[in-house]
């Protein structure tokens, strides 16, 4: 089978070795401000007309959780919802299921804990491997009620009625994932409501993945909250702070998923054309472009698009090696660590712990995946070496394994510009943010 995106029928898709890349396509919604914004509409007076949401598994869970909890939702088509915000949602009792959906999971754990109410919060199993106690001791610090269910510090998670606020101080630890700070920041208008006080998060440790934290801070500002920063470590959410719908906003479209398509561009020769992001995008991982030209790729900047072109790998170009850290872009990092079987020597990703606890351990699959392809591969805590098969006769075809995570699907599709078939488990996985990413990438590749 060829790259064909038939996603439900088949349980692997093999792609058959391209050896190039031209073309124009266009993004589906960004899934951190898909679900960011969800939830700000959610918890905002008024009706927000939410328009370009993405529609995957991600998103379907939060909406289907709003739903849940009583919000009134008017969908208009799988692109375009208005939501009818409640400062307190009407039902407070509710069994939620968030498949393994962070950006659901860890928001709407702060805002019920800190509104109130008896709920039951749970996942898959991944979900129930994933940390979420620095979240916990943070709501905890702040009067919430929350149990665990089976493991300490992890879920599944119950929530009975909040009790007095303890402070107006929570400190949480950076280190692990941004999500929790996120997750504060969003829910804390609801402890400024009713203390009738300012709210002060301070961050332990190394904030990683700040430019998420941005996303949250500029899309609270656009539901009218502002919140004062001082550098990275302290956060203070005003006493007045409530959610205003602005009416209208339009997500954009997903800088993690441009990263696919602008490597195209960089390996294939392009030109690759990706809409829906550009030179103001509000997200981190645009800064992949940077990378993308540091490895000698051409990039072409307009106010929603990017243009790429590059080498043509496959008629024996190469990449320039790196050696970078990656702790601001960790999702677009796993698309560089692909492209380093493209390199002219060892590349090196650092500062990456976080991947540890995404999807999968996303450093132990990089690292197994790359090698059965022909790469050398070494590993630690945070970093990740990977030195390219010294030429084509050295690649291997391989059949990819995708631990259920949509990131190493999309980043392997990418390995079938060597000399040796590819074949990726379980295709349907990319559902979780892209469920259209083969038939697009088919029209781009020859």
């Amino acid at each position: 089978m060829s790259a064909s995106g038939e996603k439900a029928a088949f349980d692997r898709l093999t792609l058959q070795p391209f050896t190039e890349a031209s073309g124009e396509m266009t993004l589906p919604g960004s899934k951190s401000i898909s679900n960011r914004v969800l939830l700000l509409a959610a918890l905002a007076q008024g009706t927000t007309r939410i328009q370009g949401l993405l529609d995957s598994d991600d998103t379907q869970v939060m909406l289907k959780a709003l739903e849940s909890l009583g919000l009134a939702l008017q969908r208009e088509s799988a692109t375009e919802v208005s939501v009818t915000g409640q400062p307190v949602f009407k039902n407070r009792q509710a069994d939620l299921f968030l498949g393994n959906a962070g950006t659901a999971f860890r928001p709407l754990t702060a805002a019920l804990a800190l509104m109130g109410g008896n709920f039951r919060m749970w996942g898959v199993a991944r979900m129930h491997e994933r940390p979420i106690g620095d979240l916990v001791e943070a709501l905890q610090q702040l009067g919430a009620n929350i149990q665990y269910e089976a493991h300490p510090g992890y879920p599944p998670l119950k929530i009975s009625p909040v009790g007095a606020v303890a402070n107006d101080l929570a400190r949480v630890n950076g280190s692990v994932s941004s999500q929790f700070l996120t997750a504060l920041l969003m829910a804390a208008p609801l402890a400024t409501a009713r203390t009738g006080r300012p709210l002060v998060i301070e961050v332990q440790g190394e904030l990683i993945s700040k430019p998420y934290i941005l996303i949250t801070l500029n899309l609270m500002a656009r539901f009218g909250v502002q919140v004062e920063r001082d550098g990275w470590s302290r956060f203070t959410v005003p006493a007045q702070a409530r959610y205003v719908s602005p009416g209208d906003i339009t997500v954009e479209g997903d800088a993690s998923s441009a990263s696919y398509f602008m490597a195209l561009g960089a390996i294939g020769g392009g030109p690759v054309t990706v809409q829906g992001v550009g030179a103001h995008s509000i997200q981190g991982d645009i800064a992949f472009a940077q990378t993308l030209e540091e490895m000698g790729a051409q990039i072409q900047w307009g106010e929603h698009h990017i243009t790429v072109s590059g080498p043509q790998v496959a008629k024996g170009a190469r990449l320039q090696a790196f050696d970078k850290d990656f702790n601001l872009i960790p999702d677009a990092a796993m698309t560089a660590a692909a492209l380093a079987l493209y390199a002219d020597g060892p590349c090196r990703l650092r500062n990456i712990g976080s991947w540890r606890v995404k999807e999968t351990d996303r450093i132990h699959a990089m690292h197994t995946e790359l090698a059965k392809l022909g790469a050398t591969v070494d590993s630690g805590p945070d970093w990740l070496q990977v030195t390219p098969p010294a030429s084509f006769k050295h690649w291997r075809a391989a059949e990819i394994a995708t631990y259920d995570d949509h990131r190493m699907a999309m980043c392997f599709s990418l390995a079938a510009f060597g000399p040796v078939p590819v074949t990726i488990l379980d295709p349907a996985c990319v559902s979780k943010t892209f469920p259209d990413y083969f038939n697009v990438y088919n029209r781009l590749v020859k």
